[in-house]
């Protein structure tokens, strides 16, 4: 797929259009935590195929004339041979296999002021319970819907942080790895959609603060996290780039920055995959 980017040329000042060649597909990082990027062959008179990586459906999508399945890998994945079972009506289900290899991830250790924040009381402990019902919920969430490309826009402008995955301790507590990648930026700078979709959650959770979820469809969920205001309501459809609110500090924060989280068929995977550059 091409896009006309417009540059300004410093000697002339003139407006100049150069095509520039973007990836419809994110890259093929079979990992725990990455995504396999599997061609499961030709496209046949408008059929689509239909993937199921073990319990779940698995993302399709066309990428020229050839369909493509773009499986998450759930951190936990045991290392070596994993399978997609590809169905096409009037066919016999076939097998693909794929290789799950290694990667590391580094420890974080952070100072948490606020106790709450690492033992919760009852009270607090019954709200996160129901919270994580709601937001479960929008994670696992499968919608026909077909995707015109899986590659996302930046959600803010800022740094943003290797941080998928990190094995974390609060307080010299153990934790659940980092689900997302934190994009360090000041309170209020503007927080756009990463990709178009539906809005299925807004709202203030214990841990995450204010909190945006939105379904691209087939399994493809973004969480946007911590913000200081909510510009958008639920069951509203937004586009790429579209506002959705701006950076925060709200929730379990150590300082204001946006998490954001990405999500395939209902496990988390590292964001930094579905973006074309750094």
């Amino acid at each position: 797929m091409s896009i006309l980017i417009a540059l300004r040329s410093g000697l002339t000042g003139l407006l100049l259009l150069v095509a520039v060649e973007v990836l419809a597909l994110p890259a093929h990082s079979p990992r725990p935590g990455g995504i396999a990027v599997i061609e499961i062959g030709a496209g046949r008179n408008g059929v689509t195929p239909r993937a199921q990586f073990g319990e779940t459906r698995a993302l399709v999508t066309a990428e020229g004339d050839k369909w493509f399945t773009v499986i998450g890998i759930p951190l936990d994945q045991p290392l070596g041979q994993a399978t997609v079972t590809i169905s096409m009506p009037g066919e016999t289900d076939r097998r693909e296999v794929f290789e799950v290899v290694a990667h590391d991830y580094r420890e974080q250790r952070i100072t948490v002021e606020n106790r709450s924040y690492v033992n919760p009381d009852p009270l607090q402990l019954e709200r996160i319970a129901n919270e994580r019902k709601v937001i479960d919920s929008a994670l696992v969430n499968w919608r026909d819907q077909a995707l015109a490309e899986t590659v996302f826009v930046a959600p803010v402008d800022g740094p943003r942080s290797s941080s998928f995955g990190l094995r974390r301790f609060f307080n010299d507590q153990p934790r659940a790895p980092h689900k997302g990648m934190d994009i360090a930026a000041d309170t209020g700078t503007p927080v756009v959609a990463a990709a178009a979709g539906t809005v299925t959650v807004t709202g203030d959770f214990f841990f995450n603060g204010q909190t945006v979820i939105i379904d691209h469809g087939q399994g493809l969920v973004t969480m946007y996290c911590h913000l200081d205001r909510i510009d958008v309501e639920h069951g509203q459809t937004v586009t790429a780039a579209a506002d959705i609110g701006a950076v925060g500090e709200t929730g379990r924060v150590t300082g204001p920055h946006l998490h954001f989280g990405s999500y395939l068929n209902g496990t988390a995977v590292d964001p930094a995959l579905f973006f074309n550059s750094p």
